[in-house]
């Protein structure tokens, strides 16, 4: 990936600025490796490809989400469940790969991915607003297609807090055709969960009556 492309979801992308690991980054468990060029939920160009490599081309897009290598060939990298690999999933930055070399995340110029962890990203489609489904949304996204969610329109779905998972889980659950119901702490969260997100109900978490309000709307919550 180049410079000019990696939007990497790093600082110098207009979009702004997305790290769960801003605690880490303290070192208060010993176990970073310095110097450490962190970033994850990374959206950027192909600039080269390996000669074994088939399915990708320079200048496909693509995204890369927390994990960049496996040992591909225990019985979880089988089963397509290479975060729990048997040798230990090599993380996009500050992991150990297989030859040794520190893994560096979406504030590099270039990164080096094994083509099984990349997924490409339609052309048309923003790297911006792609990045965000490398974490948050796949987090949400796994086990709501595990639960068969998008097989059963009109089944209702409650989401708690709307954060980055939030929001994710209530534009997938409105894609899905649920009902979905979100509870916050903050009632300012409610113009952005109804109006801008497309929920159905928005309950404020200490109300100690929600089922009531939402029966009001003739809407249940199960």
């Amino acid at each position: 990936m180049s410079s000019e492309d990696c939007l990497g979801w790093a600082t110098r992308d207009a979009s702004g600025h997305l790290s769960p690991y801003k605690f880490n980054r303290r070192n208060k468990l010993g176990d970073y490796k310095y110097p450490v060029v962190p970033g994850h939920e990374i959206a950027g160009i192909v600039s080269n490809v390996g000669s074994n490599v088939k399915r990708f081309n320079v200048g496909d897009h693509v995204g890369v989400g927390t994990y960049v290598n496996s040992c591909r060939n225990c019985e979880y990298c089988d089963d397509g469940l290479e975060h729990q690999c048997s040798k230990g999933a090599v993380f996009t930055f500050n992991g150990i790969d297989f030859d040794g070399t520190i893994t560096k995340g979406g504030y590099s110029n270039f990164i080096v991915v094994h083509k099984r962890y990349y997924f490409k990203i339609p052309k048309s489609y923003p790297l911006a607003s792609a990045a965000p489904l490398l974490c948050s949304g796949i987090t949400v996204y796994s086990p709501m297609i595990r639960y068969k969610m998008n097989e059963q329109p009109e089944k209702s779905l409650g989401v708690i807090g709307l954060g980055g998972f939030g929001q994710m889980a209530v534009k997938f659950g409105k894609a899905f055709g649920l009902n979905v119901t979100v509870f916050s702490t903050s009632i300012s969260k409610n113009d952005e969960a109804l109006n801008l997100l497309g929920a159905d109900n928005f309950v404020i978490s200490s109300d100690r009556k929600p089922n009531e309000r939402i029966n009001k709307d003739n809407r249940l919550y199960n």
